[in-house]
Order: C-alpha cells, then structure tokens, then sequence
C-alpha cells in the first residue's frame, strides 16, 4: 500500500508529541509516589506507563493516516513496548534508560551490516527523498552508523552516572537535536552526491 501524504506538522506532532508529554508529566510528577494494586510506582515509572500509551496510540493514528509505517517506526514502537513492560512489570526504570541504547546499536548493527554486504541499508528507506549516488548513500551510512553507536554509548553514560531528570532531557532534546545537527552537517555530502531527478 502506498504511503498517503499526511500534512508535515500533524506528523512530527504525532512523532514527537509522546515524548514532549512524557517530558511535561515528568516534571510534574517526578517527585511523586503512585500507589496501584498494592505496589509503589515512581514518577518516572509512571509516566514510561503514559509514555508507552501515548507511542502506540500516535502510531497507530499515524498508520491510519499515511497508510503504512516504516521499519523503523515498528522497531522503535517494539521497544518501547517491551522495554517499557518490563519497567512497569518489574517496577524498575533501567529498562525504559537502556531503551535508546538498544534502539541505537540494533540500528547499528542493521547498517553495519549492510556496509559488510557493500549496500546502504539507508538507501533503501531514504532514497525518494534524498536521491544520492551509491558512494554518498556508502559514506553517509558510515557516518550514522557511528553516529549511533556513539549516541548509544552517551545514552549509557547519562542513565548511569546522572539524575533522573538529566536522562529525561537529555532522551527528549538532547537525542532529538543530535540527529538533526547530525544531518545538517552532512549538508556537503549530500549537495556533492546528490542525483537531479532529471537525470
């Protein structure tokens, strides 16, 4: 089924509004302690119960609207699933703070080894809207699969070492804005590679 186009800033909203939310509840209820069927639930592990809501909801609207989600989209939702499950099951933030890790190095590790099979598994998801050569389409997978390895290691870094609260902002702004300088500094490499639809 082909993919209906959807006006852009009702798609980001549905991408990007669980998050914000998630974020907002937090900083309400951080400090809180919710009592449910006999056991104790931590503001973070609260709102990951909302977060997780929120995702399958707005993804499904989101299939509704367009017709079909991407590979990516069913990974990330997959993930949050399970991994918020079992933070609300066990009753143990770790998983939703290792979510990103294992978000980042699964779509590593996809890239990675499109790269030792010589194809850009990027290509294959991003080819209509940034027609490229297959060396630039070889050069950027290289760079984001870096990329995300090194986005994996600093989720690691943050959860681990930091408040809850620095996590938090860090998942909500701090991840958002290192994919969209990240892509605006390959600005040459796409300007260098990139294919006129003429031809």
């Amino acid at each position: 089924m082909a993919e209906k186009k959807i006006d852009p800033k009702i798609k980001l909203g549905l991408e990007l509004g669980p998050l914000l939310l998630f974020f907002v509840g937090f900083k309400f209820f951080k400090d809180r302690t919710f009592h449910i069927a006999g056991s104790e639930y931590s503001g973070l592990v609260a709102m990951t119960a909302v977060l997780v809501v929120l995702i399958v909801v707005s993804t499904l609207i989101l299939r509704r609207l367009t017709g079909k989600l991407s590979k990516m989209q069913l990974m990330t939702l997959v993930l949050v699933i399970v991994m918020g499950g079992a933070t609300i099951w066990f009753n143990d933030p770790r998983f939703i703070k290792m979510k990103p890790t294992l978000l980042y190095l699964l779509f590593a590790g996809i890239l990675g080894f499109g790269l030792l099979r010589g194809r850009s598994y990027l290509a294959l998801v991003m080819e209509e809207a940034m027609p490229l050569r297959h060396e630039g389409w070889m050069i950027l997978t290289q760079r984001l699969t870096l990329f995300f390895f090194a986005l994996a290691a600093t989720n690691e870094v943050i959860w681990r070492n930091m408040s809850d609260q620095a996590w938090v902002n860090f998942k909500t702004f701090g991840l958002t804005a290192a994919m969209f300088l990240f892509f605006m500094a390959q600005g040459k490499l796409l300007e260098r590679f990139a294919i006129d639809k003429q031809d």
